[in-house]
């Protein structure tokens, strides 16, 4: 009973450890499409992946991920509305939102216990964004090279109470609004 309740503790704080993912940076894994991205973490053994899910018929509506062990999905909510999305992982459902009617540069992000919004630093570039609030901690992407959305730099500096979905609805939304769409 002793070794099964240690078993339970151990494998507790593993999946505790897998959910506290910090991101540094993502890159496209071709240079001339934006289809399918490798999602870099601060240990050099775990990356992960965002891709397309429909690629042949160049549907940006839906996509998966992957870091380690953990997968997930973001889907736009509505068909033909790309001013809300869904982001599924790990048995959340996290909702982004603009804030604004057709204006990309500022979302709301939540998962009904914690609100958090997303903008880009300057208005008129989508080279940057960042959380307006710093409750959680502090998070910002940003292209490596001015307005080359191919590669991006993070600094995720969240709470360990930020999962890896609300940290995947950060990064798609930055990289989906300063992407090229083909």
């Amino acid at each position: 009973m002793k070794n099964l309740l240690n078993l339970l503790l151990l494998s507790f704080l593993c999946l505790q450890l897998n959910a506290q993912e910090v991101l540094t940076g993502v890159g496209t894994k071709w240079s001339d499409e934006f289809r399918e991205w490798t999602i870099y973490t601060d240990d050099e053994e775990i990356e992960g992946d965002l891709i397309m899910r429909w690629q042949m018929k160049n549907d940006w509506t839906e996509w998966d991920y992957r870091i380690d062990e953990e997968i997930g999905s973001i889907r736009m909510k509505w068909k033909d509305d790309p001013s809300q999305w869904e982001i599924r992982g790990n048995g959340e459902i996290i909702t982004a939102r603009m804030l604004w009617k057709n204006d990309v540069r500022e979302w709301r992000i939540t998962n009904n216990t914690k609100s958090v919004t997303l903008k880009s630093k300057w208005g008129n570039n989508l080279n940057e964004w960042l959380l307006k609030e710093d409750k959680y901690g502090y998070f910002e992407i940003y292209t490596e090279w001015e307005n080359d959305p191919r590669e991006w730099v993070i600094i995720d500096e969240l709470d360990e109470d930020i999962t890896l979905p609300m940290k995947m609805a950060f990064l798609f939304i930055a990289i989906y609004h300063s992407s090229p769409k083909e």
